[in-house]
This record gives C-alpha cells, structure tokens and sequence, in this order.
C-alpha cells in the first residue's frame, strides 16, 4: 500500500504577485506526492488556474464546512482550495492595502489547520509586506509572524538548495534582517548557543541527519587574523563553539568566510551558518537561485517558502511567464521535513 500523502498547506501570498500562479503550479505538478491545500480568493485561484491550463480542476471549501466537517480528500485528480476572500478585485502587478487582512488570514487558518491536524505542514507565497502594515496590521515578515502566534522565543532563517551534483548547500543565519553597523553587538555567545542549539535539533528532526555537521563562518576578515581584524572570533564566536561541542554539536570554525564556501568544504557539511545577512546568502542565491527553499528552523511546526518576492513586474505581464521551481522545491522540501518528523524518512535531500 503506498504511503498516505502527506497535507501541505500552501498560503497563496500577495494576490497581485505571482503567488496564486506559482502555488497553483506546484500543487498541480506535485499532486501525486503530496496533498497540497491552497488557501487564498477561490475565485481568484479558479480564474488563474483556468489560465494556466483548463485540465486543472479545483474544489472549494468554505473554512466554516471544514470546520464542521474536517478536511476531505478528493484524490490527486483535483486541487482543494480553502477559500479565503479577498476585498476587492485584483488588478495584477497593482498592491491593493485593502486586502492586507485577507493575506494575513491565510497565514492564520495555515496556522489553524496544523494544529487542528488538518495538514502537516504549510508552504508559503511570497507576500507584501507593505500591503498588510498600510491596512493597519504592523507586520515585519513571515518569520517574525510565525514565530509570535506559537509563542516561540528564537527562531533561525536557513535557505537551502541544491548545489550542481545534487549535495545540498545550506545557509543558516546567526542574525537575520539587521543594518551592517549592528551586527557585531548582536552577536553574541548566549545568542551563538540558541541558534547552533536550533541548528542542531531541527537537522536531526525534521532532516532526518543523525549526526550534523556545522560550519560556522567567521564575523571579520580572515576570520579576525588572530585578533588584528577584529575581536569577535576570539572573544565571542569560538568560545561558543567550544560550549557547542560540549554539548554534543559538531561545530566547527570559525571560517574566514571567503574561503569557506568552497567545494571541499561544503561535501563535509551538513549546514553553514553565516554571522549575516549577506554574507551567507548571496553565496547560496547565486549558486540555487530559482531553485532555493527558506525554511524557518525552531518552530513547533514545519514552515517553508521560495527564495524570491512577489514579482509583481512579472505578474503584471500576465499569467504563464512565472517561474515555478522554487514553489515546487518548497513543497518538495515541506513534504519531506513532514515524513521526517513523523519517522517515515531517514533522509531529505533539501
């Protein structure tokens, strides 16, 4: 008997971006492997999907008859979309603040939906931020978002792809959104200890790996040249790994990050993690880009997402230019974190 197919939860984003399209996309060419649930305007995904490719059948749900009623399946020949609407019409490429609150509902019954055991995990369009804060909603991002509503204290941006040959690259952040001037404060031992602690856990549970390796880049030039480029590798970065490695990690460096990235290097890692923004992801956006996954680690649950924006330029243009791929890897890699915590996979290749 073949494996059930896992529920994945796919937030449609920003309605005049190319989320709808590349949501719909993905949960069509994956609908035999997984379960996919698009939550967004059924009206909207219906129009879409009819011009994507007349042969793509949907069926709509009130969230009120799945309250009452659970969440049928209708098999791989069909699309289920929980309807959530929209405020007023959609004009492509056109940010409307007006239907702000209805994005941010999606992430909301998503959030319902896994804990009410409807799906196993949520993948997610991109969104504007813009769109909600102008409808009155202070918003700073999906992971932020997230992590408030389950009341988790630390989570940890990773984005991950697949380098050619088909290892994985892994990229994880020790600080996320934060201006050049204020990384070096942000960094610290404790703060070093919570993140590697995620790193770790989530490697293991939701990948499946027994044994993670960690490479940890340096803050400074040259990794600090022993001191003369600056302080945080000796004072902050490597006294945290050594407490690392105590506990049980395998956490190594610091790595001067302009070498780090390097073949030999990456074949011994099972993730890298970067002290910022821009060190780690331009690296891992030029060698996957199309094909990347974001993946938020620490969550009570398994969240993923595309390594691109909303688009609205490209949605704009009309349907059928959007690229899809990274939807697809996105849910690919949701399906698979899902089986790996429910200790159906020993391995996932994201």
């Amino acid at each position: 008997m073949p494996a059930p197919r896992p529920a994945i939860a796919i937030t449609t984003g920003e309605p005049a971006g190319i989320g709808p399209e590349i949501s719909i996309r993905a949960a069509w060419a994956l609908r035999h492997e997984a379960n996919c649930i698009l939550l967004g305007d059924s009206a909207l995904l219906a129009l879409t999907a009819a011009q994507i490719d007349p042969a793509i059948r949907l069926s709509a749900l009130s969230l009120q008859a799945v309250r009452n009623g659970g969440l049928p399946s209708f098999g791989p020949e069909r699309l289920t979309v929980i309807d959530v609407p929209l405020e007023v019409p959609v004009r492509p490429g056109v940010l409307d603040a007006a239907n702000g609150r209805a994005v941010l509902a999606t992430l909301d019954l998503a959030l319902e939906g896994i804990g009410r055991g409807w799906f196993d995990a949520m993948a997610t369009a991109p969104l504007q931020k813009s769109t909600i804060n102008d409808a009155g909603v202070a918003f700073s991002g999906h992971t932020e978002y997230l992590a408030e509503k389950t009341g988790t204290a630390q989570v940890v941006m990773m984005l991950a792809g697949p380098l050619p040959g088909g290892h994985p690259l892994r990229v994880a952040l020790a600080t996320t959104h934060l201006p050049l001037r204020e990384v070096a404060g942000a960094i610290t031992q404790d703060g070093l200890a919570r993140v590697l602690d995620i790193i770790d856990h989530d490697l293991r549970r939701r990948f499946g790996i027994n044994s993670p390796r960690i490479l940890v880049a340096g803050l400074n030039p040259h990794a600090g040249e022993g001191g003369y480029l600056g302080r945080e590798e000796i004072d902050t970065i490597t006294p945290a790994l050594e407490a690392a490695r105590a506990r049980g990690i395998d956490a190594r460096g610091p790595y001067p990050a302009d070498t780090l990235f390097q073949p030999k290097y990456l074949e011994d890692a099972d993730c890298v993690l970067a002290m910022y923004h821009d060190q780690g992801l331009p690296v891992l956006k030029h060698a996957t880009f199309g094909r990347g996954v974001n993946i938020t680690l620490g969550l009570p649950l398994v969240r993923t997402s595309v390594d691109h924006g909303t688009a609205l330029d490209i949605a704009a243009r009309g349907t059928g230019i959007a690229d899809s791929a990274s939807m697809e890897q996105a849910v690919r890699t949701a399906l698979a974190m899902a089986r790996a915590s429910a200790g159906q996979s020993q391995t996932t290749e994201t």
